[in-house]
């Protein structure tokens, strides 16, 4: 038996009609996992992370070198199992990764990516942070 009914059939011949099923209810959340250099990467107060930005698009892991130190100044990160200083010394070895590779374009692609990822994160914690007014 065909599943969808032809032109001249009727849905009355033991078929639901396709139009009145209702809707299955299936709710699908998404989580992205990241990777613990990715997942180092501070939150930090909106300014400082638009100067990281800036910073990794003209110098290739100088921004990500700074952004390591506001980790030591009370950062939040995605690691709050971590101690500070591991999570410090993960943000040092991404800006030395960004450095090493930038000879070849790679690490000045993935600081600026970097940066704009912390900016990102920045516009999300502010966002959560301060109060919505009306």
């Amino acid at each position: 038996m065909d599943p969808f009914p032809k032109d001249g059939e009727s849905a009355a011949a033991g078929e639901p009609s396709r139009a009145a099923a209702p809707s299955s209810g299936v709710v699908v959340q998404v989580r992205e996992k990241k990777g613990p250099l990715r997942a180092a990467i501070p939150y930090m107060p909106f300014p400082v992370a638009v100067i990281c930005l800036f910073l990794n698009t003209f110098v290739p892991g100088l921004g990500t070198f700074v952004s390591a130190f506001t980790v030591l100044c009370g950062a939040r990160t995605d690691l709050p199992d971590r101690h500070m200083c591991c999570v410090f010394w993960l943000n040092i070895a991404a800006a030395l990764i960004q450095i090493l590779t930038a000879i070849v374009m790679v690490g000045w692609i993935m600081s600026i990516f970097w940066g704009m990822d912390m900016v990102i994160l920045a516009s999300k914690y502010s966002a959560l942070a301060s109060p919505t007014s009306l």
